[in-house]
């Protein structure tokens, strides 16, 4: 490679690689679609490879794009931090904020919180990504994270606001039809909703209890909030955070005393934020009011 390619043709190259064809990346870039495509012609004249196959159903990235891509991606997010950075105007409280929350936190509690954060910052945007993924906060792909679990990384700002407790939940009526369990072996008689990809965390809990195993499951569903969904529906019995079920008449706990676990909760920022007045606002609204919710 004779000289650093420019950063448009990176960008193009990521924007391809997300959306999986030419025009849906210049949709998302508002570029052209030939102008995109030169992109990524110059992109592999400068780095002497090819970066995807032409196939008649569109673009397929090669091996060497997908090594790329991690790579490429942290470049995208550095530079969206960097925007945001420069847009923070003498302590003012604006530009564009990103959050990464779970599902069920993201759904569930953050709404309010961010709308009156928006009502009292009028001028702050905000980018939620909703994933029960571990964001890397060090890469820059999200601004303040809210984890259930606790951080390691060095060069973060930590603050756990409080712990969040989950418990087995069902429908009423499903109850009323099939009965209420009163041991957890007699869980193996109803309908158990349950997890798809079997993580550290899931088999953590199943050690701790084994008669919550996937085969057992009558629906199994990786989204937390399809399992949420599956709940509300009346389908069976599956885990739900306590303080989400109380705010329905319709769903109760059982089996409380024999199944409680209880996830802590962490505000997280990089430590380069932390002077930034726009990321302040939005972590210290967070941390005092999802403080709030763990509380009670």
């Amino acid at each position: 490679m004779n000289s650093e390619p420019d950063w448009d043709l990176y960008r193009s190259f990521a924007a391809v690689l997300r959306e999986g064809s030419l025009s849906g990346a210049a949709r998302s870039l508002g570029l052209t679609q030939p102008s995109v495509a030169r992109h990524v012609d110059a992109l592999e004249a400068a780095i002497g490879t090819t970066l995807f196959l032409r196939t008649q159903r569109g673009l397929s990235p090669t091996d060497a794009a997908l090594r790329l891509k991690p790579h490429v991606e942290a470049l995208v997010a550095t530079s969206a931090a960097l925007l945001r950075a420069a847009a923070d105007h003498a302590g003012q409280v604006r530009g564009t904020v990103r959050i990464s929350a779970s599902e069920v936190v993201g759904v569930e509690h953050l709404p309010p919180i961010l709308a009156e954060l928006r009502r009292r910052h009028p001028a702050l945007g905000i980018e939620l990504v909703l994933s029960n993924s571990i964001d890397d906060l060090l890469g820059r792909q999200a601004d303040i994270a809210i984890r259930m679990v606790e951080p390691v990384q060095q060069a973060l700002v930590t603050r756990k606001v409080g712990a969040v407790e989950v418990g087995l939940h069902a429908r009423r009526d499903y109850l009323d039809r099939c009965g209420v369990p009163e041991t957890m072996e007699a869980l193996a008689g109803y309908d158990l909703i349950g997890f798809d990809a079997e993580t550290p965390a899931i088999r953590a809990m199943a050690g701790r209890y084994p008669m919550l195993r996937r085969r057992l499951f009558a629906l199994c569903a990786d989204s937390d909030l399809a399992q949420l969904a599956a709940i509300r529906a009346g389908f069976g019995i599956g885990f739900c955070q306590v303080q989400v079920a109380r705010r329905s008449r319709e769903l109760v706990r059982v089996l409380e005393h024999d199944c409680a676990i209880e996830l802590g909760l962490w505000i997280v920022m990089h430590e380069d934020l932390r002077a930034s007045a726009s990321c302040r606002a939005a972590f210290d609204a967070l941390a005092a009011r999802l403080g709030a919710i763990a509380r009670g």
